[in-house]
């Protein structure tokens, strides 16, 4: 008996965390509204029980946009936009700080509803997931129509959100369809439409055909899916290399033999932040101090939370000229304590030239290991000890950064 052709569906959440947000503050619904502000743009409660919102206008800073609601989208603000610009071209949109507690929160809101329907889920993100309905039964009878309505209400009865859905045959289409009927769409697609509804979009929107790579086919005329697929495939071969090359060709036929894979283990655990203002190893010694200290707070908590211990540890740097510097050390044992991960990343700091001033800092946990690995008779890993924990609001000055000390005995 030959196996069901195989049933894909793509789920994107709609404007995310713009959308957790108007759940929080529904008075701001249909208004063009920003996430990415800080802690200052918190919305203000008035005696009369409205609130006072901050609006892009009178934005100073180096913010980048997170995300947007559809309405701030329509006036040209977007993800990965710096707010300053976002503010000349929408200076009457509302803004937003981040709230990735709240999202997080959604996220898995979102993804345990899922899962009760479709257990075979592949997490890509915070807002977005790939299912596997090949099995369940009847999900096929009506192109996928049916069950990927019940995945849509399961999400809107569990958070008060809508999603996108994308149904094909493969994850490659579905990623491309979930995002044709946005927000709240429904979409479904057989090999057989390939030409009629795929062909004629961009090149870059299958996943995969980054803004270089459609630069080159730009240049070499190749504008739209349907021409990259009408392309000889030795002649993208010569242009992109065997591997790149064929795999252009693959996927503008619409071809993707990747299973949905329900579980895959991190290559590292990561907390980063950029500073409102550029700030300086020496005159900003307690604010970085303070920042560090916390940044290796989180990072030890997400570890515990999500069961692993790292064993190297290191930093990411994005100076005021924009260089990015990275620096790890390796310790002999894995650890998930705050204590161990600050001094280790404060080592990795002390191999770093600090003369110009900082934008973002970041600290790292690589060389993961779940602690069911770890707890075996020959395993190397430091246990926290409760004693020694390293609260977030302890005084910074007491956890001095030693590569400070030395910035400032070589910085005038």
């Amino acid at each position: 008996m030959s196996a069901p052709p195989r049933l894909i569906a793509h789920l994107d959440m709609d404007a995310f965390y713009a959308s957790v947000e108007l759940l929080r503050y529904p008075d701001l619904r249909g208004q063009p509204v920003v996430i990415g502000g800080g802690r200052d743009h918190r919305p203000v409660l008035l005696p009369d029980g409205t609130r006072r919102y901050a609006t892009l206008r009178h934005y100073a800073g180096r913010g980048v946009i997170t995300t947007a609601t559809y309405e701030a989208r329509a006036l040209g603000a977007h993800s990965g936009m710096g707010v300053m610009k976002a503010a000349q071209l929408a200076p009457q949109a509302f803004l937003l700080p981040v709230d990735f507690d709240q999202y997080r929160k959604y996220s898995r809101l979102f993804k345990a509803a899922v899962r009760e329907i479709a257990p075979l889920v592949e997490d890509r993100g915070i807002d977005e997931i790939y299912v596997d309905l090949t099995d369940l039964p009847g999900a096929a009878a009506d192109g996928g129509r049916g069950i990927g309505q019940t995945l849509k209400d399961a999400v809107r009865d569990a958070t008060g959100l809508s999603c996108s859905i994308g149904i094909t045959p493969n994850k490659l289409l579905s990623k491309i369809c979930s995002d044709l009927d946005k927000p709240d769409g429904l979409t479904l697609l057989a090999a057989a439409d390939i030409p009629a509804r795929i062909w004629p979009l961009p090149a870059k929107k299958i996943n995969g055909i980054g803004p270089k790579a459609t630069e080159k086919l730009a240049g070499l005329g190749i504008h739209t899916i349907g021409e990259l697929a009408a392309a000889d495939p030795a002649f993208l071969v010569a242009q992109f290399g065997k591997s790149y090359g064929a795999w252009l060709h693959e996927a503008a036929h619409g071809r993707d033999d990747r299973p949905v894979v329900t579980h895959s283990e991190p290559k590292s655990i990561s907390r980063e932040t950029t500073f409102e203002r550029d700030l300086h190893a020496v005159r900003d010694r307690a604010a970085l101090g303070a920042i560090f200290t916390e940044l290796c707070v989180e990072l030890a908590g997400d570890l515990a939370r999500k069961g692993y211990a790292g064993k190297t540890i290191g930093i990411k740097l994005r100076f005021d000229d924009f260089r990015i510097v990275t620096r790890d050390l390796t310790l002999p044992a894995h650890t998930m304590d705050a204590r161990t991960i600050r001094r280790a990343a404060g080592e990795c700091l002390k191999r770093v030239d600090l003369t110009r001033r900082l934008r973002l800092l970041g600290v790292r946990a690589g060389s993961l290991a779940t602690l069911a690995e770890l707890v075996g008779p020959a395993a190397a890993y430091a246990l926290p000890d409760p004693a020694d924990a390293l609260p977030a609001e302890e005084a910074p000055a007491h956890y001095g950064l030693p590569l400070f000390d030395a910035a400032m005995q070589r910085t005038p």
